[in-house]
């Protein structure tokens, strides 16, 4: 596979629109995935200072002087600004003194607005977008959105096809550009396992400060084999010898890391998803495919492994279109005490909904509307479309409001 020299992220016109009206744009998101490239362009596009807290002078000034160094800067790009939360209160300090739009455009690879102080500092002054590796749109640079088109009642025409090995092959490589550019899986799986020695060795010291990192590995590769699952935080934790409660924290670290999330089950009543077991899924499926250490021989031979392998890249593509929009879409999943269950559920602001089913096979059976039917008849009016993602070539209609649609679609064409 050909290393273009550079990508044009979906995401950048979200990016340049915030800058025209907020002082403070934060372009959060996992280590590699592209962050620091985009914010370079805008930099020198906008001959913008940039600075980076990886490099150790400047991440020593921003630790010990942080309001020197604020004020030392006019309008700047500033990279893994995670690694000194203490720049944000002095941010803050300058744009309440100053409230230009596009002052400070910065990256993060933890989700800072999870920790309280941040998101208090800069409220009403910061608007946060993420960038997650690349999507397949963006590979085949392809424009258009897949959950805008299917609201709008369009289902975007298949892409380049990607059948049999071919889908296996852009499943296990993912969207993180230094891995999927390895043709070679076990170059691919030593990245892999280098970027999770540095994300826990580093990243989880800067905001967790957890002490025992030597458990974090084995804990990831337990969550791994749970991918899809629902979170028993108590099952989590026993794999390798955790309380629930520490679990449930360590969870909450990976997901800060962009590692992977934690998906509420759709109900009819929004306050009953308080109470309901949240699924865990993981946001990159290559690097969940490192972590299983599964390449092609082992998903050729077992294919419900694969399964969940390529539940993981739907997800992490849908995902991608969420965070790509204006709208503010839902990411669900659905399951009951009968046994009913939709692989995702798609809610848009109004309530409106459209379940989606993945299935790894070549052509769709009855049994695989089960789910999506009862889903149907749940949500009444609010439900839009029911989707199966199979590996196949034709958009077919399966009754009212039920289509199979090819995998494809995902980095298709709008029709």
């Amino acid at each position: 596979m050909n290393i273009p020299a550079i990508y044009l992220r979906n995401i950048k016109p979200r990016v340049d629109e915030a800058m025209l009206d907020t002082p403070v744009v934060l372009v959060s998101g996992p280590r590699q995935a592209g962050k620091t490239t985009l914010v370079k362009q805008i930099a020198q596009k906008q001959s913008i200072r940039y600075l980076t807290l990886d490099d150790e002078s400047t991440l020593l000034s921003a630790r010990q002087d942080p309001v020197g160094l604020i004020r030392s800067l006019d309008k700047a790009v500033i990279d893994e600004v995670q690694r000194a939360p203490q720049l944000l209160l002095a941010i803050k300090k300058s744009v309440d003194e100053d409230r230009r739009p596009g002052r400070f455009l910065l990256t993060g690879s933890a989700n800072l607005m999870m920790l309280p102080t941040v998101a208090d500092s800069l409220a009403g002054r910061m608007e946060t977008l993420t960038l997650l590796p690349l999507s397949q749109s963006e590979l085949e640079q392809i424009p258009g959105n897949w959950i805008d088109s299917i609201f709008e009642g369009q289902i975007p025409k298949p892409g380049t096809a990607a059948l049999g090995q071919a889908l296996i092959d852009r499943v296990l490589r993912g969207g993180y550009p230094e891995a999927m550019f390895r043709d070679n899986p076990k170059r691919r799986t030593a990245w892999a396992n280098q970027y999770i020695n540095a994300l826990i060795q580093r990243d989880v010291q800067d905001i967790a400060g957890i002490e025992k990192l030597s458990q974090l590995p084995r804990f990831l590769n337990a969550l791994a084999n749970t991918a899809g699952q629902m979170c028993n935080y108590t099952q989590f934790g026993g794999q390798v010898g955790l309380d629930s409660k520490t679990a449930a924290r360590y969870v909450g670290v990976f997901e800060q890391m962009y590692l992977l999330k934690r998906i509420d089950v759709w109900a009819r009543n929004r306050l009953n998803r308080i109470v309901k077991t949240p699924k865990l899924q993981f946001i990159d499926s290559g690097l969940l495919a490192a972590l299983l250490n599964l390449g092609l021989p082992e998903v050729q031979q077992n294919r419900t492994r694969f399964g969940n392998l390529l539940e993981t890249f739907v997800y992490s593509e849908l995902l991608k279109c969420a965070t790509q929009t204006q709208t503010n879409y839902n990411l669900l999943y659905y399951r009951d005490a009968d046994q009913f269950e939709v692989d995702l559920v798609l809610e848009n602001p109004s309530g409106q909904i459209v379940g989606i089913e993945v299935k790894a096979a070549a052509s769709v059976q009855e049994g695989d509307l089960r789910g999506l039917k009862k889903l149907a008849n749940l949500a009444g009016p609010d439900f839009k479309m029911g989707v199966v993602l199979y590996d196949g070539t034709e958009t077919l209609p399966l009754g009212p409001a039920f289509w199979a649609v090819p995998l494809s679609s995902l980095w298709g064409a709008a029709p």
